[in-house]
């Protein structure tokens, strides 16, 4: 890691990477492997996204919860994603300053604590914690990955990989649960979790052994913000050289945390070895002899870290971290953090039948407010801003976000109602319910590919209007569904699930690469955490306001069902007649939830049409931070 630092021009703009003798506009030899593992580990963080839908009753059961109050494992989920959006645009934009192999690489590896930490959990307490680390790391996965591409493929070439991206995401999102039910039909759930370990290290060993060949690092022009220092610089340490030191004590630290947080059943409960899991004061793990040592551990690799001039080697350069900490604007990254944590939490923990959102958004809505303002205020007075109006400004830009927070919401109300609607109707089982989604899940990679090959060819708007025009036209079907529309064997709602997912899978190419043509490439990172984010709000808040919806018209429905004493006078608890009132009832409720999403995907394509327009001829061809480990 002390090889060329694209993080390393203080104040002097993010340093970016060129190809040699690349006169093609094409991407470098080499940068399709290094997509490829990106991208498999975008595949991997979404796969365990997903998989938690079959898991979440084991994991209830193993760490003492009941199955009868779903709601106490509800900040499993939104632990979650609270890690998974409210660090997006710091990582995004660290990737900026800091190269995006680093970042990867970095998130990569809190992905694989946190499955350590999730799969030894024994309380609520550790499960959060763990999902919490994994959706913070997995997260940000995903605006890195679209980055390196920004970084790698010249604007008008960048649809394919985009889509190639998009569509390995979604195909984690299918494979997932599938995958989750193969392990749990021959083991426990804390082996999905176990396996993300070897995963993810041959993921990172491949990414950062992938490094695209005929490329040297030259310098982007100024953007940060930040006054240059320095006519003198620092010697730097001699290419390849190992800070072994540095290494020794990050890899043991790393596993003793390991084995204290996992502590293995054949060696912590063996009579020569348990001690070392035993607490020395009271009942804290944090008091056990394995805990201490990786506590002094860390203590040491950042002692060592903070040694040494720029001409030492170092694997952990703590030394630059006030300097990182202002070029990305790290108290306004943690004023964004406050923000849309809290938002997360407020809208995530919400019981639609109830209210919009959580009762502590009483609290949590008012604080994040407050810390939007003071955001606000940190951005027009930050030297280097983590979000510069004016770069962010472009119609493109604007329009992608808009686009993506209306499309999530309508994603959000098909995975949802779609699988409540087939339990309603056709299916008793959760897991017969979840195959009819597969139909509409299955569609949305192949539209991703597709979608990035005609983004190249027919520009944004257009493809996004179609992806967008076929959604929306699929929820007008599903708004009309009966309670015999879905069912065993193949029937007319088929093809409708699949041209939702198809239409959903068109707009992901053409929506990324808009704004990533629309900012500059020192903001790639940045863009592509901020569209991410979009979508994520977008489904979260998009689920409270069309279930809201739904949930008046069924009450408008209910008023009217006369009561079962009255329908079934002699057994008024198993009354027939008034079960399919209910079920009526209920399924007005979905169809008007489709045609509300309907509407949020018809929003979504007009905002494409007016404002992802593709900036002709600006395509900075940096390739900098991708190559950046």
């Amino acid at each position: 890691m002390d090889g060329p630092d694209p993080g390393d021009a203080i104040g002097g703009g993010t340093a970016v990477t060129a190809s040699a003798g690349r006169a093609d506009g094409g991407a470098a030899r080499g940068s399709g492997w290094r997509l490829g593992f990106a991208a498999a580990g975008v595949m991997l963080a979404a796969a365990d996204t997903y998989v938690v839908v079959l898991a979440l009753p084991a994991i209830m059961s193993d760490i003492g919860l009941s199955l009868d109050h779903l709601e106490a494992a509800t900040p499993i989920i939104s632990g979650f994603l609270l890690g998974y959006v409210a660090l997006l645009p710091l990582l995004g934009r660290l990737s900026d300053i800091v190269g995006r192999g680093r970042v990867f690489a970095g998130c990569l590896l809190v992905f694989a604590f946190g499955s350590l930490v999730t799969s030894s959990a024994q309380d609520l307490t550790g499960a959060v914690v763990g999902r919490a680390l994994q959706g913070a790391g997995g997260g940000g996965l995903v605006p890195v990955t679209l980055a390196i591409v920004a970084d790698l493929w010249p604007a008008g070439r960048r649809g394919i990989p985009l889509g190639v991206v998009g569509g390995v995401q979604e195909l984690g999102a299918v494979l997932g649960p599938l995958y989750g039910a193969a392990i749990l039909s021959f083991s426990t759930w804390r082996l999905i979790f176990w396996l993300n370990l070897p995963l993810t290290a041959l993921l990172g060993a491949g990414f950062l052994l992938s490094r695209p060949a005929g490329t040297e690092p030259v310098r982007a022009a100024a953007d940060t913000g930040v006054e240059p220092v320095p006519r003198s610089r620092p010697r730097r340490a001699p290419a390849g050289a190992v800070d072994l030191p540095g290494t020794l004590l990050l890899v043991g630290t790393l596993g003793l945390g390991g084995l204290a947080v996992a502590a293995p059943g054949p060696l912590a409960d063996s009579a020569l070895w348990g001690v070392l899991w035993g607490p020395i004061a009271g009942d804290s793990a944090w008091t056990t002899p394995l805990a201490l040592a990786a506590l002094v551990g860390a203590a040491l690799s950042i002692a060592w870290g903070l040694t040494g001039d720029g001409g030492a080697p170092r694997l952990l350069r703590f030394r630059r971290l006030p300097e990182i900490w202002s070029r990305v604007d790290g108290l306004g990254g943690a004023l964004l953090a406050v923000v849309l944590g809290f938002v997360v939490i407020s809208f995530a923990a919400a019981d639609p039948s109830r209210g919009l959102v959580a009762p502590a958004a009483v609290v949590l809505l008012p604080v994040a407010l407050v810390a939007a303002a003071a955001f606000a205020v940190r951005e027009t007075r930050a030297r280097a801003p983590l979000l510069p109006l004016g770069e962010l400004r472009d119609p493109a830009a604007v329009g992608a976000l808009l686009a993506n927070l209306a499309i999530g919401a309508g994603l959000m109300a098909a995975l949802v109602d779609v699988p409540i609607f087939a339990r309603a109707t056709a299916y008793g089982s959760q897991l017969g319910a979840a195959l009819v989604l597969l139909r509409l899940l299955a569609a949305v990679p192949v539209g991703a590919v597709l979608g990035g090959f005609l983004c190249e060819r027919l520009g944004y708007r257009v493809t996004t209007l179609l992806g967008m025009g076929l959604t929306t036209a699929m929820f007008v079907l599903m708004g009309g569904w009966t309670a015999s529309s879905l069912g065993p064997g193949l029937r007319l709602s088929d093809p409708v699930l699949a041209g939702c997912g198809l239409g959903f899978g068109l707009a992901i190419a053409p929506i990324n690469a808009a704004i990533l043509g629309a900012v500059p490439a020192a903001r790639h990172g940045l863009a592509a955490a901020l569209v991410v984010v979009a979508r994520m709000v977008g489904m979260l808040v998009g689920i409270s306001l069309l279930t809201a919806i739904g949930l008046h018209r069924y009450y408008q429905e209910a008023t009217t069902i006369p009561s079962p004493a009255i329908l079934c006078p002699g057994h008024p608890l198993s009354c027939a007649a008034y079960n399919s009132l209910a079920q009526l009832a209920l399924l007005d409720e979905l169809r008007t939830i489709f045609l509300a999403a309907a509407v949020c995907t018809g929003a979504a394509g007009a905002i494409g049409v007016a404002m992802l327009r593709r900036r002709g001829g600006r395509d900075p061809g940096a390739m900098a931070a991708a190559l950046g480990a």
